[in-house]
């Protein structure tokens, strides 16, 4: 059954879960402006085509980016924590324009998405070239509307016609294709290991139980009784796709010329052949499959051969046959989709949304040649992004336990942290996005980092999911985090807000005087169950009428007579500001250090 398209202005609410789930959080005045618009509308304005991409980062030893010509002696030891402070960065649209921070996190936020997907490890690719071009590629692939249009040179020197543009598909497909022999993963998986007579299958294998076909809906399993059969694919399988995929090496390691090897479509460095003009190390046979996957069977087009020995064209070649026999299999679309529905909706996913909502997408999906943003579209813009699948509980506002990089660069986004430009300003660009890096890590988030080749366990791992990210020790850590950085008073560190600063700024007079109204009102910004929240007692809010109490009592304290009246005199004077400011830090961090926080 498709989706039900939702109707009317999102509101507070839903602004705030949308751009929770999509954007990694967002300002007051972003939600507000948001609240206005209609779901269909809001997703446009999330998706502008006039995106710019980013620098690359700046080392701050040499005052100059590494990335083009690669790393001197002059260069500091810690590229790597650099580059990611950097992505960190990027994902907080730290160089944009006020106007387009929205559409640009929007865009970051799905190139984590496919980071989680199909995740790398920094310390096995030892490389930051190798990282940042996997990022770039992702990035290319993240808005994918519209496929890549460019003019065709005319071989004829001598002719003046202008021929028809040449058109480079832009899908999740076509990324598949380039992760195959994208130098990161390469690395990481040994790809370029994998030489003819002597296969190396760890790319193959993660190829098709992680990254597309999968082993089916999880804690649904088919069983089978027969060795090596995955039901959906087999051992078999694993072996022809090795071969196919064998003969390419990573491109890291060439003198003064590493990188060069450009790939025409998305002019980004991938990995290069083994051999000169012939791939001397890629197994030319024939392949031949299950039947899981149709007997189907694998060859050079002998129109790319050179002879009868392979080229990179004809490598290439096999290998994009590979992947569009992949995606031909119906679980490849439910798979990836299950993924995206897990990383923007909820973690459970039952047979019966399986038969639903996951079909859904995945319909959408292999009707729009395997293009995220009608997907990505039709959910959120959908009454199921917004109001729960039928028959489920739990699964709306406050259904997914935030991730370190959630809590900290919502944090960030929430108080509309200024954060500095990375190329005017790089030492204090990298003060807070490398303090926000180690947050992360203390609450248990290794970005880039993953402690299984499968990924941030978070995002796969059955049955557990999210609920991974909270441990005794992690809740603690996310609970000093937001206490160190409200801080009553003069600012100490970059990345600190100041509580009555920001409700002079963002909370309309009439409603930071009333202490109740107050409240109410930053619950409706910062906390995902926030509707009909009332003191009243007669709400059916989540939000307790003992929770409504208990955010008062510790915000106004029990020194007053009257706490309400005292504080509406006090705002309303401004005779005391240490005590006002003091008693909304006390409002602020029993707010976001409230198991509700850690949801969106």
């Amino acid at each position: 059954m498709p989706f039900t398209a939702l109707s009317g202005t999102l509101g507070k609410k839903r602004a705030a879960h949308l751009l929770r789930r999509a954007c990694t959080g967002a300002s007051i005045t972003q939600i507000d402006e948001f609240a206005s618009l209609t779901a269909s509308e809001a997703y446009q304005r999330l998706t502008a085509t006039d995106l710019p991409n980013p620098l690359p980062p700046i080392d701050t030893e040499t005052g100059s980016e590494w990335i083009t010509n690669g790393p001197t002696d002059a260069n500091g030891d810690n590229l790597s924590t650099l580059l990611n402070a950097w992505m960190i960065g990027q994902m907080l649209a730290s160089d944009v324009d006020e106007t387009q921070k929205l559409s640009y996190s929007f865009r970051e936020r799905i190139v984590f998405f496919m980071h989680t997907l199909f995740t790398t490890k920094q310390e096995k690719v030892n490389n930051t070239r190798s990282i940042y071009y996997q990022n770039a590629l992702f990035r290319h692939y993240a808005f994918d509307t519209n496929d890549r249009e460019v003019p065709t040179p005319n071989p004829d020197p001598d002719s003046t016609e202008i021929l028809p543009n040449t058109i480079y598909p832009v899908n999740f497909k076509h990324l598949t294709k380039k992760v195959c022999v994208d130098n990161a993963m390469l690395k990481f998986l040994d790809g370029s290991q994998n030489v003819k007579g002597s296969p190396n299958e760890n790319y193959a294998r993660e190829l098709l139980e992680l990254y597309t076909i999968g082993r089916g809906l999880e804690g649904d399993i088919p069983e089978t009784n027969t060795p090596g059969d995955y039901i959906y694919y087999t051992e078999e399988d694993v072996q022809a796709a090795a071969k196919v995929l064998s003969g390419f090496d990573t491109d890291t390691n060439v003198e003064n010329g590493a990188f060069n090897n450009l790939d025409i479509e998305t002019e980004l460095p991938r990995g290069v052949i083994r051999g000169s003009n012939i791939a001397t190390q890629h197994d030319n046979t024939v392949k031949t499959f299950s039947a899981r996957m149709g007997n189907a069977t694998i060859q050079a087009d002998p129109e790319l051969l050179q002879g009868s020995s392979p080229t990179e064209e004809s490598v290439l070649d096999e290998i994009s046959q590979l992947i569009d026999l992949i995606y031909d299999q119906d679980e490849t679309a439910l798979h990836i989709c299950r993924r995206l529905y897990r990383f923007y909706v909820y973690h459970e996913v039952t047979p019966t949304i399986q038969a639903g909502v996951i079909q859904d997408m995945a319909d959408i999906f292999k009707a729009n040649d395997f293009k995220l943003a009608p997907v990505l579209e039709a959910l959120f813009t959908s009454e199921e992004f917004y109001g729960g699948i039928g028959g489920v509980t739990d699964d709306v506002f406050g259904s997914i336990i935030k991730s370190p990089l959630d809590v900290t660069l919502g944090f960030t986004k929430n108080f509309n942290i200024a954060v500095p430009n990375s190329q005017t300003d790089t030492a204090r660009f990298y003060e807070l996005t490398r303090a926000l890096l180690g947050e992360m890590g203390g609450q248990g988030m290794d970005f880039y980092e993953p402690f299984e080749v499968a990924g941030y366990s978070a995002y796969h791992q059955f049955p557990l999911y999210n609920r991974s990210w909270i441990s005794p020790n992690y809740l603690t850590n996310r609970y000093n985090f937001v206490r160190n950085r409200i801080t009553p008073g003069d600012l100490q560190d970059l990345g600190d807000i100041s509580p009555i600063q920001f409700v002079q700024n963002n909370i309309p007079a009439a409603d930071a005087r009333d202490a109740k109204t107050l409240v109410i009102s930053l619950i409706e910004y910062f906390l995902p169950m926030s509707t009909d929240a009332s003191f009243d007692g007669a709400s059916t809010s989540e939000m307790t009428q003992e929770r409504m109490t208990y955010f008062l009592s510790v915000f106004l304290g029990t020194m007053d007579a009257d706490p309400e009246a005292a504080w509406t005199s006090n705002w309303d004077s401004q005779t005391d500001i240490d005590k006002a400011d003091n008693q909304l830090a006390n409002l602020f961090n029993a707010m976001l250090q409230s198991p509700e926080y850690q949801l969106m």
